[in-house]
């Protein structure tokens, strides 16, 4: 399998002030991103960058989101595993896919994204009826990170923590949790939303207890449908008038 199939290039542009992210883990990017400007001269002290964290917590909360908006603001191209392709049936060769990614990723020195991280991190023993191959795709993935170049970094998503072995989660230099918004936060995010459009289609039921993304489609769906409304009783007012 080519490198190509393995992998997804998300030309995308998120600007990290659109991101809706609690204060001290906004203080925490920020924080990545002034270290990653100086690695150089990190290096020149033998220390290490941070290039391995791991975003985790509810769908839809802006976890690539968050991916998209470190690539743009570091300037580097942002790779993302097409895991449909990755994981394999044959044994070794789920193992073998990932050392052509995290290989490409390195000599790149870009922004490499896992999504659905538990996918490939699991416990090892969470699948008994093939904990050998679990074992085996985790000891690689643990070499992988080990060896992964500081001047890439790689970035893992995943809504189940939970399931991610061990001495995976141990190899992230840094984490954030994803929760899904209170009320408050979310309307600030509906008005933002809805300052693009007119105001005669601003006026539209809220939902709670949702996610950013759900909430950007409600939005969408409410605006749309209140602009078709409009069109149809503006082309019934014409026919009427002619």
């Amino acid at each position: 399998m080519q490198i190509s199939d393995l992998i997804i290039i998300d030309k995308e542009e998120v600007k990290l002030e659109e991101l809706q992210l609690e204060l001290s883990d906004r203080k925490s990017l920020l924080g990545l991103l002034r270290e990653r400007s100086h690695l150089d001269q990190l290096h020149r002290y033998g220390l290490p960058a941070t290039s391995k964290l791991l975003l985790h917590g509810s769908s839809g909360c802006g976890k690539t989101a968050t991916a998209k908006a470190i690539a743009a603001a570091l300037g580097k191209k942002l790779m993302i595993l097409n895991l449909s392709n990755v994981i394999s049936a044959r044994i070794g060769e789920t193992a073998q896919h990932l050392k052509l990614v995290f290989d490409q990723a390195s000599r790149e020195k870009c922004v490499l994204l896992l999504e659905e991280f538990d996918q490939i991190a699991k416990l090892r023993s969470i699948e008994d009826s093939d904990v050998g191959e679990m074992r085996r795709l985790v000891n690689s993935l643990i070499q992988l990170m080990d060896y992964f170049d500081d001047r890439a970094l790689l970035i893992c998503a995943t809504n189940h923590i939970a399931f991610i072995d061990p001495a995976i989660l141990r190899r992230f230099q840094l984490k954030i949790g994803y929760r899904l918004p209170m009320p408050l936060v979310l309307d600030d995010y509906y008005e933002k939303l809805l300052s693009a459009y007119p105001e005669q289609f601003r006026s539209i039921g809220r939902r709670y207890g949702i996610s950013f993304a759900e909430a950007r489609d409600h939005v969408l769906y409410r605006v749309k449908a209140l602009i078709i409304e409009q069109i149809e009783n503006d082309l019934i007012c014409e026919q009427k008038n002619n």
